[in-house]
């Protein structure tokens, strides 16, 4: 795997830590050349293993970018990855990508399932490193959650210990801190998400029927078990997707700290030093979301010249003005005016992660209740037709009057936009992936490079 992008230059890193703090070499080298360009392309990657996949992304959908352009505008451009720390689960299939295998240290990690122990439920090396990364100091808490998911006991205390550690290496369990990532998860004020107070045998049963909805193998119901008080392993399935959501819980209000606390002011840094660059965001899954709340860290008088997301995994209400169900609007309403051309989300019916998944662990998390239901037998036991928990990247902006919708063919063939939120659905080409995912991660395609020029507003050939 690359450890650097070499199919576009200039190129610069910006890496953050989980706070937003910049590493201030990066951030100088970026400002000390960026005021020789006319554009530049800011992309952040969702979640990720390591420095190299996102590297491997970046070098991947950048390299479209020289042969789209004419010439001119072409040596205009400039390039920058965004780093921040998150990750995603081995097994969700990027297409096209080599599988990531990261070492772990020899001594202390449980053994790797051979082919016949129920990988779908185990830990793998690379999954167990990359949660050592993100979530550090709890080392001896990982190795127990990978064994107790490498055991899958039928004793329901062996799950309750599951899930508490669960909580406890995550820190799902406390309450929201911000207002802001409260009102984008709808998580009233001071309440306790189903991720952690939910009895974890009825959690990890739904989340193991939520799998099998997304197309994930998943083991059949064992009646015996529960005749004899126990537990079949089956929900084991379900415990595994606990973690996953619940390491996805912290990483989206990661991302949209990072973005506001991070890359907004090192932006406002940009625009100092280059006031007449025009600089594009572009972000996929929860980097979509660290792009978006990147405009409402902008000091007040910085703009940039066009957002595009891709697959982006937060609410695809959190441009609105006032819902239904809550009159604040969403979260980021109003900073669509931080943008001088047009706010674009990419989308796909065949991304599962956003379309089945991501609904139930944003209900999951913001809701402390039963998961019976909402208002009885009429709704789906995950709430998985309330389109309060949808996302943006599944189905576009909702709620927004004056936004467009377009299909690619349409917003490929023009004109596009100038100005203004715009839904591209991009299910012709992002359709590709197995589950649990399916398309969330298929975007590396010159289809999509050249949404973001034409946002951008770049002639392409």
């Amino acid at each position: 795997m690359a450890m650097t992008v070499t199919s576009v230059q200039p190129y610069w890193d910006l890496t953050f830590d989980a706070d937003g703090d910049p590493d201030p070499r990066l951030r100088d080298a970026l400002l000390s050349s960026v005021h020789e360009r006319a554009d530049l392309v800011v992309f952040s990657h969702g979640w990720n293993n390591d420095l190299s996949t996102a590297c491997e992304l970046y070098d991947r959908f950048f390299a479209r970018f020289p042969a789209l352009l004419p010439g001119p505008a072409a040596h205009g451009f400039g390039y920058v990855g965004v780093h921040w720390p998150s990750m995603r689960f081995s097994d969700e299939p990027i297409p096209d990508f080599p599988h990531t295998a990261l070492a772990a240290p020899a001594t202390g990690r449980p053994r790797d399932p051979g082919p016949a122990e129920h990988p779908g439920q185990a830990l793998d090396a690379a999954t167990r490193a990359g949660l050592a990364r993100v979530f550090p100091g709890h080392d001896t808490r990982i190795e127990r959650i990978a064994g107790l998911l490498a055991e899958r006991s039928t004793d329901p205390a062996r799950l309750r210990e599951f899930a508490a550690l669960v909580r406890q290496v995550t820190g799902v369990g406390a309450p929201p801190s911000e207002d802001a990532f409260a009102r984008d998860t709808g998580t009233p004020p001071g309440a306790r998400s189903v991720l952690a107070a939910e009895d974890p045998v009825t959690l990890c049963g739904a989340l193991a029927d939520a799998l099998e909805r997304a197309g994930a193998p998943v083991e059949p119901a064992e009646p015996g078990p529960a005749l004899l008080g126990g537990i079949g392993k089956r929900v084991w399935g379900g415990a595994k997707e606990l973690l996953r959501q619940a390491t996805y819980y912290e990483m989206k209000r990661r991302a949209g700290g990072v973005g506001r606390s991070g890359l907004g002011p090192v932006l406002g840094e940009i625009a100092r030093k280059a006031p007449e660059l025009r600089v594009h965001l572009v972000g996929h899954s929860f980097g979509a979301r660290l792009v978006s709340f990147a405009l409402s860290g902008l000091p007040d008088a910085v703009r940039v010249s066009s957002v595009t997301l891709l697959q982006g995994a937060f609410s695809h209400y959190t441009f609105s003005g006032p819902l239904p169900f809550d009159t604040r609007g969403g979260v980021l309403h109003g900073v669509r005016s931080r943008v001088t051309g047009p706010l674009v989300a990419c989308h796909s019916r065949h991304d599962q992660a956003l379309g089945v998944l991501y609904p139930v662990a944003s209900r999951l998390a913001g809701e402390d209740r039963s998961l019976l239901g909402l208002d009885g037998e009429d709704r789906s036991l995950l709430g998985l037709d309330d389109e309060r928990w949808g996302a943006i990247g599944h189905d576009g902006f909702k709620s927004l009057p004056g936004a467009a919708a377009l299909s690619l063919a349409d917003a490929l063939d023009g004109p596009f936009p100038r100005t203004g939120c715009v839904s591209v659905d991009a299910s012709d080409v992002v359709c590709h992936g197995g589950p649990p995912a399916g398309a969330h991660n298929d975007i590396c395609h010159e289809e999509l490079a050249r949404v973001v020029l034409l946002a951008a507003g770049h002639a392409v050939r």
